[in-house]
């Protein structure tokens, strides 16, 4: 990392939402890096994956009193025609969700098809091809974002050489109240399914809903990203594991090269930290420092 600045740049960070700690983690991390080099940063967020017109107007705005724009994406595509407006005149460095390249200086980001393999990965060594089949209910995240989809394919193709099967697949935004509809509606249209599988908003009201039915230990969670909720349920076996992008660290990134950019010192135009999955047996041993904002941590809009 850089020690210091060599001046106050003022960063504008996007962020799809602050619906779940995920994104509140992405944004301690930006936060702490801006204070440590000594930047100005301005947080907007769009309020969920399906506002696309929203954040289009609120990078636009932003963007106009910045140095740099640091974009969580709503979109893959979507935002294509503004990044290029915004980036004749200021860099854009994509932070966490990918986004197709053109106008895009640098990306600070993981492999969502990875997150998705690794998740897949760890159910098919559990149910190797050959064992007793299982069934799963999939939850792969909102069908606006290009994420979800980078998931389903990685854990679709990581369980090709297994016995576990997709019964059901339930698409929708990672809000809670949406999630818990899914999750409702999964197990009345499949009350026999062994697993359920998706956001870390769909495993923490797994949990609770599994918990009010009685049905805890009958059928298993597994989440596709880590959180303050997963951590929780992996701790006292509720959640079977997940993997983490070390969002904290990715919100860290996502400062670092939007400076490193504005003063010609950027050596790598795409990094990312090596993805972990974590379960009960490595979770006291993996930096969580990386992956989680503190308990008592509440979203910053205005660093100056």
């Amino acid at each position: 990392p850089l020690e210091q600045a060599s001046q106050k740049w003022w960063i504008c960070a996007s962020y799809p939402h602050l619906k779940d700690s995920y994104w509140l983690s992405v944004n301690f991390g930006m936060v702490e890096e801006a204070r440590r080099l000594g930047v100005s940063l301005r947080v907007v967020e769009a309020g969920g994956y399906p506002n696309l017109e929203r954040q289009i107007a609120q990078i636009t705005e932003c963007a106009k009193d910045a140095d740099v724009l640091a974009l969580g994406a709503v979109s893959f595509d979507g935002l294509t025609e503004a990044v290029l407006e915004i980036s004749e005149t200021v860099p854009v460095v994509a932070a966490v969700n990918d986004i197709a390249d053109p106008g895009i200086s640098a990306k600070a980001a993981v492999s969502w098809i990875e997150m998705g393999e690794r998740t897949g990965e760890y159910l098919a060594r559990l149910h190797p091809s050959g064992t007793p089949p299982v069934t799963v209910a999939w939850f792969p995240g909102p069908r606006e974002s290009q994420w979800a989809y980078f998931v389903e394919e990685g854990f679709s193709r990581a369980l090709k050489n297994s016995s576990v099967n997709i019964v059901i697949t339930k698409w929708g935004d990672t809000g809670r109240e949406i999630q818990l509809v899914l999750v409702e509606e999964a197990l009345e249209e499949r009350p026999d399914v062994d697993y359920l599988v998706g956001s870390a908003v769909t495993a923490g009201v797994a949990v609770s809903v599994l918990r009010a039915r009685g049905l805890t230990g009958q059928i298993q969670v597994l989440a596709d990203y880590f959180t303050h909720a997963v951590y929780r349920g992996i701790k006292r076996d509720r959640i079977l594991a997940a993997p983490t992008d070390f969002p904290t660290l990715q919100g860290r990134m996502g400062i670092e090269m939007a400076v490193r950019l504005l003063e010609g010192k950027l050596e790598h135009r795409h990094a990312g930290p090596s993805i972990q999955l974590v379960e009960k047996a490595n979770l006291d041993t993996f930096n969580s420092l990386l992956s989680l904002a503190p308990a008592n941590f509440t979203p910053i809009f205005i660093v100056e």
